[in-house]
Order: structure tokens, then sequence, then C-alpha cells
């Protein structure tokens, strides 16, 4: 698994779901299904007088979820940017000529009130439930920084007592001195953050 699999994935899953803050901080979520994927990012079409434009203008920053019929998981954060303006217009021709229904909405040159929107730096969570155990890992594609996430033994404090392991659904934490969460297949639940009698784990 890699980011350009990701975005292949976020491909055929159609619509995405995109989240944004307006500007009183409540979170707005859409449906979009206007995206131009490339190896490296993408570009979406929006109309300039809509809401969720001036919501990516004044702030940029944006989460894409899409949930697969496999029971993956696919989180994409990043700021999004207005496309340059030499690369509005073909970058339009071309969302429109890869998804037919977009000229029903926008007949004609009424496609001119929209702004293409691009992703280039970002991270991407994949999250696979359809597995046992669960897996899970982080790519960053440009000058993107991955947050870590989730849990882990503080080496010092862990006693060996194995208690983060009998707690753990996914039976992903090692045996050993320390014990050690296995972080591809961890769900980040908590469990062996509540149990450990000597608070040995650490939220990253």
């Amino acid at each position: 698994m890699n980011a350009e699999i990701c975005l292949q994935k976020l491909r055929l899953c159609g619509v995405l779901s995109f989240a944004t803050v307006d500007e009183n901080g409540a979170p707005q979520i859409r449906c979009i299904s206007a995206v131009h994927y490339e190896p490296d990012g993408l570009y979406f079409f929006t109309a300039r007088g809509k809401a969720f434009c001036k919501e990516l203008q004044r702030d940029g920053r944006v989460q894409i979820l899409a949930y697969t019929r496999f029971k993956e998981m696919i989180r994409l954060s990043g700021r999004a940017v207005a496309a340059p303006e030499e690369e509005q217009q073909e970058k339009i021709r071309t969302i429109f000529e890869e998804q037919p229904y977009l000229a029903n909405v926008y007949p004609g040159e009424t496609r001119n009130i929209g702004i293409i929107f691009e992703i280039r730096n970002f991270s991407v969570e994949y999250f696979n439930l359809g597995v046992n155990p669960i897996f899970r890992e982080t790519y960053s594609v440009g000058s993107a920084h991955a947050e870590e996430k989730g849990y882990t033994i503080v080496p010092d404090r862990c006693i060996g007592c194995g208690t983060c392991l009998r707690n753990c659904p996914q039976k992903c934490i090692t045996p050993g001195k320390p014990y050690r969460i296995e972080p591809e297949h961890c769900l980040h639940c908590g469990a062996c953050y509540e149990s450990c009698p000597v608070k040995a784990v650490e939220k990253l």
C-alpha cells in the first residue's frame, strides 16, 4: 500500500466526503465527485458562489474521506488552493470530460462559474477493518508531514506484566522488556492506556 494506490482507491469510490470549517468554526461536509486524479495529487471543481468555495479560500484546510466495500477507510488531509489561472480552463475541460454528468449541472458556458482547487501536499491514512488483525498506515506526499497517532509504551516504566496485551482487542502488542505496540495493527482504542497499572502507556 502507498499514497498513489490510496488515490486510485479514492477514484474508484467516486463520491468523496469533503470536510471543512465555516466562519463560525462549525464543521461542514459535502459530497464531491467532480475530481481529477494525478499520481501525486488531485484537482476538484466547485462554483465560486458556494459556501464551500469561500471556506476553502478563507482557510484551505480540508479532509477527504472515503469508505470502500472492502471495509477500507481512506482519509486524506491537506490544504486546497486555487489552481494557477493558466491551468483553470484546461482542468475544467478535463473534469467535465471525465464526469459527463456535469454538463447537465453546468451546461455550456455556465461552467465558467466554476473554480478548480488542487491538493498537492497532503497525508493519507489507510485503515482496513476487513482483515485480521486490522491494518493501518499513514503516507505523506510532497512537503506534508504525517502526524503520529496512537499509543506507545515507555520502556523505563513497563514492568512486563502483560495487562496491556490481555486487554488489547487486536492483540497487537508484542511481549518483551518492554512490551511493544505494533502501530500498523493498532485500533487507537486506548484499552492499553486505561488498563496499564503503572501508567507506562502514553498517547502520541
